[in-house]
């Protein structure tokens, strides 16, 4: 079958060309000649891009409403998007995660870094979550739905609408079953020698997050007979892999009752009950709490929501940050340690960790750093994205 034709778009005299053709995937709406016919496109459109002497620099999802009006797809001006191209990156992407990982538990596409812009794929064993983030990857849902059960052989997809990004791109956050039944209950997940509980229906995102798994290990490294918190537990992430690494005891802090309850049922399973506590509470109120209480830990750890989500909120965000380490270090034992997380794109590594430093300080405690950590191999860096590496950790010696 002959490709069919697409309109074109081209880019302003004064954009950067060649950082297209070096790989930078985004178009920004101030680079584009947008004329009104590049304003009729319908979102999630497919373009030739083309550079301001008409030269072409491969195949494009349109925008119009978007500030990022252009996402590269294929650099090859005559790349057809059906089944096949969709299964030819699947393909890919599974090959390093097989390498990677002993068992299909991971996070198989990840976005631009995967070739897939706004596609984020979790599989957990036979079933996949798909968050289709873009309009484009909505209007040919089917084609990788079809690519994905192909690759993978997985029997169960789930489609979850809850990202934000959605919104963004005028989608519906109809979230729903796509093949096969939907599990009678949260799935068990190894990882780490410990075991998660993830509801991939009801759950947050889709249901866990594999991005941590490296900086999980890393805290479990600490805490062989040590007293952990756990703030912002979420459904027991580094809790119970320091458990699973023969911490004496783990306190679980998260504003969810029912992530609490998925966090205790995986120390049940991983039995490693009888050392979990949980308290459900606002962070920072249960913090406050603890050191009146004249609670101290040998190991703490927070990994908060993205503080930071926008540029716009970044100096808010550093604030927020700023303040959990200083209530967290004052939880910390003599000798202690204290891991601190972001995964807000916004703030990148230097402005976290100078946050994080006020905060030890305002506590008046003295610190080493240890280790800086991101998120995992499955979630691969795409070089000339800064954005695509979003998660941080820093770890200290208090």
């Amino acid at each position: 079958m002959t490709p069919p034709s697409l309109p074109s778009v081209r880019l302003r005299p004064k954009a950067n060309a060649r950082a297209i053709r070096h790989g930078f995937p985004w178009v920004y709406d101030n680079e584009l000649v947008t004329d009104r016919r590049t304003r009729a496109l319908p979102g999630g459109s497919l373009a030739i891009l083309e550079d301001n002497e008409r030269a072409p620099l491969g195949l494009v999802t349109v925008n119009p409403a978007s500030r990022i009006i252009c996402r590269m797809l294929d650099t090859d001006p005559a790349a057809w998007i059906d089944q096949d191209w969709f299964a030819a990156r699947l393909e890919k992407a599974q090959s390093l995660r097989a390498r990677l990982y002993p068992g299909p538990y991971y996070r198989l596409i990840h976005a631009e870094a995967d070739g897939l812009p706004g596609v984020v794929i979790d599989r957990f064993d036979d079933c996949a979550v798909v968050q289709p983030n873009a309009a484009w990857a909505e209007a040919r849902l089917e084609e990788l739905i079809e690519a994905l059960v192909e690759v993978t052989g997985v029997r169960v997809v789930i489609k979850n609408a809850g990202g934000r990004a959605r919104a963004l791109e005028g989608l519906d956050d109809a979230s729903g079953v796509l093949r096969g039944q939907a599990p009678d209950g949260p799935i068990a997940v190894p990882m780490n020698g410990a075991t998660y509980m993830a509801d991939l229906m009801g759950g947050q995102k889709t249901g866990l997050f594999y991005d941590q798994r490296p900086n999980h290990a890393f805290a479990a490294g600490l805490s062989r007979g040590a007293r952990v918190l756990d703030v912002f537990s979420h459904v027991g992430g580094f809790g119970l892999a320091a458990l699973a690494g023969g911490a004496a005891s783990t306190l679980a802090v998260d504003g969810s009752q029912p992530a609490l309850d998925l966090a205790r049922a995986g120390a049940e399973v991983g039995g490693v009950a009888a050392r979990f506590d949980a308290r459900r509470g606002d962070a920072f109120d249960v913090m406050a709490a603890l050191a009146e209480e004249g609670r101290r830990f040998d190991v703490v750890i927070c990994d908060p929501p993205a503080f930071a989500p926008t540029k716009k909120a970044v100096e808010k965000g550093l604030r927020a940050y700023e303040r959990v380490a200083r209530m967290a270090a004052a939880l910390v034992e003599e000798g202690g340690y204290l891991g601190l997380c972001s995964c807000s794109h916004a703030a990148d590594l230097t402005r976290f960790r100078g946050a994080c430093n006020r905060g030890i300080g305002r506590a008046g405690r003295q610190a080493q750093i240890i280790h800086t950590g991101q998120a995992g191999p499955d979630h691969p860096l795409l070089p000339q994205l800064a954005e695509s590496g979003y998660l941080k950790a820093v770890f200290y010696r208090l």
